[in-house]
Formats: structure tokens, C-alpha cells, sequence
């Protein structure tokens, strides 16, 4: 089966966002998915490219939210009122107030009203769900085990979502001894508070040298609960063809999708194509996840045998981070960046003849400090 990946260029300065519109089959017969809208203006982008390409009837067979942080939710309401789309996939952080509940700090919550609670501070997903019942697009929520087209979900796993929802930023706040206590607690700073200090290292980040051989990026990286809850997609399509699209997804979700590969038996490393998570931030990613899904370091100068695209503005000076860059170009991927175009990964379709050809980035000999 083939299987073309298109990112479509998302935001402006440092707002970052993803929309990804995946086709599979053949060229004669082929099903499309959207995966993430972005924002108001590319969700209105997508459903143009998607008439101009396949025309204007095109269908959309799959629409999935890979979480709900505006960047990549409030675009999907566009495509949704736009085109056909028969299934919508996205994380209903509502439905789980029951199970949840303990897991908030203020214990006077009742089911009824945390549910109110959190569907009012999720009014883009709320407005979704709203309008897929209202065109009678069938609603499902994404979760480890669950197949989309010829993806697998490998993350975020049911039980453990329900331990991020109160860490989400607009939730209410959560009962850390009761999370840390089950082994779920994120870290701090999550959210809008890790995003912020990132924004205020960048405008102080020095420069250090950086080789083939001495990598800088360093594990434990902490993002956003939201981030973590992302939907990692595994796909599979034919001897030396796996597809790993990883929205932002940081150490722990991209630790859960290795854990359930490992444990279905699906292969990791060597893969054709990989979505580099989150726009390239360095928190998202550190040396042994990356070894353990992609494969180690290859010897330098190993000629590229895979390809990673990533989201991120052409005038964003924070992402994607060169440190994170390096470190794909390392383990054998060359990584190409949107930066205010559209790039795709044909994926055994034709290319279509109004494209031009893509250049890698290079691997820099210098990187950010942070230390």
C-alpha cells in the first residue's frame, strides 16, 4: 500500500501548529485522512488543498485530533464543515470525570459538575463533537490498540489518560500526592508555564559547538500533560515502509507507543518516515527514546536512509531546535522543516508536477545552551 504524507505549513512567529493530510492506497483507488487541522486559517487551507488535489468531491475517510491544544484542534473545525468526512477521532476528557475525579485536588466535585467543568474549558473539542453529531459523522476516541485506516494507535493508553487529564492546563487543579502516588505525575512545569519559560530561554539561549560524535540533547525533558496525550500513530505498509506520526507527544507518550509496539509485536527503528514531535522541541525528545524508536547513532557521514518532516513557522527563531535536528540527521534521517510550505513525503504515489523538490536541512555545528 502507499501512503503520502503532506504537512501543510501552520502559523506564524512562534505559533507553531500541525496539519497533515495522509493519502493511502492506490492511484487508483485511495482513502484520505486529515491528522490535525491547526489553526482557523489552515483549517480553511486544508479543506482548499483537499478540493484543488482530489477533487470536488473528495471525501475524508478519517479527521483525527491528535489533542486538544488549539493549535491543532481549532483548524479541524473547517474541515469538518468543508468536506465530507465520514469518522472523527479525538479525546473526550469529559466522559472520564467519574474515574477521574479522585484525582482532583478539590474533593466536592461531583461527577456531574467536573464534567461541566472541563467540557466548558474545551470548547473547540465541545464544538466539534457538537457539529460531527450534527452531520452524523461517527465519533470515536483514539486510543492504544484502536486501528484508524491502516494506523495503529500506540498511544496514549486509556488507563494512563485518565492520570494527564487533571495535569491539563485548563482543567482544574490536580491532587499531585494522588497521581505522583500511582506513578503518573508528569513533571513540572506543565503547560503554559513550560511554554512560557522555553519562550524566555530562547531571547537568552547562547550557542555551543556541537559534533557528529558528542550530542548535546539530554534526557528527561518535560512537556505539557495535553502533549503527552497525543495520539502516536503506527503504520505498516509493506517490507521497509513504517510510518511513526507522533503529533507532540514527549517521553512519556512516545515511551507508551514503544512499549506497545514492543508488546504486539511491531516493529520500531529503521523506519521510511517519522514525524519529529511537537516542532521540534527539545523537550519532547532525549537520546535513549530516540535510540529506542529510531535506531542509534550511525557512523558520520551514513547517507540519509529515512525521512522526518517537522512543523514550524518560517520566522519562529525557537523551533525546530537544531540540537533535536541533529540528533534524527545522527540516527540516519534527513529532516526537512515547513517553514511557511507545504512538503510531502510521496510515499509510492506520483509526485504531482507543481512541486518542487525538497532539500534536507544540514547538520549544524552549532547548537542552543541552556544550561
Amino acid at each position: 500500500m502507499n501512503c503520502e504524507i503532506e504537512f501543510l505549513p501552520v502559523g506564524d512567529g512562534c505559533k507553531p501548529g500541525d496539519a497533515i493530510v495522509v493519502r493511502y492506497g492506490d492511484a487508483n483507488a485511495y482513502e484520505i485522512m486529515v491528522i490535525d487541522g491547526g489553526n482557523l486559517d489552515s483549517g480553511k487551507a486544508v479543506v482548499s488543498h483537499i478540493q484543488k488535489y482530489f477533487g470536488p468531491n473528495a471525501i475524508v475517510t478519517h479527521a483525527i485530533v491528535t489533542h486538544p491544544d488549539a493549535d491543532h484542534a481549532s483548524g479541524m473545525r473547517e474541515v469538518i464543515a468543508g468536506l465530507p468526512v465520514k469518522n472523527l477521532w479525538l479525546h473526550k476528557p469529559w466522559e472520564f470525570a467519574e474515574v477521574s475525579r479522585p484525582l482532583f485536588a478539590n474533593k466536592n466535585w461531583t461527577d456531574q459538575g467536573l464534567a461541566k467543568e472541563i467540557r466548558d474549558n474545551y470548547e473547540i473539542i465541545s464544538e466539534l463533537v457538537e457539529t460531527a453529531e450534527r452531520k452524523k459523522i461517527t465519533v470515536m476516541q483514539p486510543f492504544a490498540g484502536m486501528n484508524i485506516g491502516p494506523f495503529r494507535v500506540a498511544s496514549p493508553h486509556k488507563e494512563v489518560f485518565t492520570y494527564f487529564i487533571p495535569q491539563f492546563d485548563r482543567t482544574p487543579d490536580p491532587d499531585q500526592a494522588a497521581i505522583e502516588a500511582a506513578g503518573y505525575w508528569i513533571g513540572k512545569p506543565p503547560g503554559l508555564i513550560a511554554t512560557l519559560l522555553e519562550k524566555a530561554a530562547a531571547k537568552v539561549q547562547k550557542w555551543i559547538n556541537e559534533s557528529w560524535e558528542n550530542e548535546r540533547l539530554k534526557d528527561g525533558g518535560v512537556t505539557s500533560a495535553s502533549n503527552e496525550s497525543s495520539v502516536v500513530l503506527y503504520g505498516d505498509f509493506g517490507p521497509g515502509r513504517r510510518v511513526l506520526l507522533t503529533g507532540d507527544a514527549g517521553i512519556w507518550g512516545l515511551t507508551m507507543a514503544k512499549y506497545f509496539a514492543q508488546k504486539n509485536g511491531l516493529a520500531l527503528q529503521d523506519f521510511m518516515f517519522v514525524q519529529v514531535p511537537h516542532h521540534g522541541s527539545r523537550r519532547n525528545v532525549g537520546p535513549t527514546i530516540l535510540n529506542e524508536i529510531l535506531g542509534p547513532i550511525k557512523p558520520k557521514d551514513t547517507k540519509s536512509t529515512a525521512q522526518a518532516y517537522v512543523s514550524a513557522p518560517k520566522d519562529d527563531d525557537t523551533h525546530p531546535r537544531k540540537m533535536v535536528l541533529n540528533a534524527f540527521t545522527r540516527r540516519g534521517y534527513g529532516v526537512a522543516a515547513t517553514q511557511g510550505r507545504k512538503i510531502v513525503f510521496w510515499g509510492g504515489f506520483m509526485p504531482r508536477p507543481d512541486y518542487v523538490g525538497l532539500d534536507n536541512l544540514p547538520f549544524s555545528p552549532e547548537v542552543e545552551d541552556y544550561d
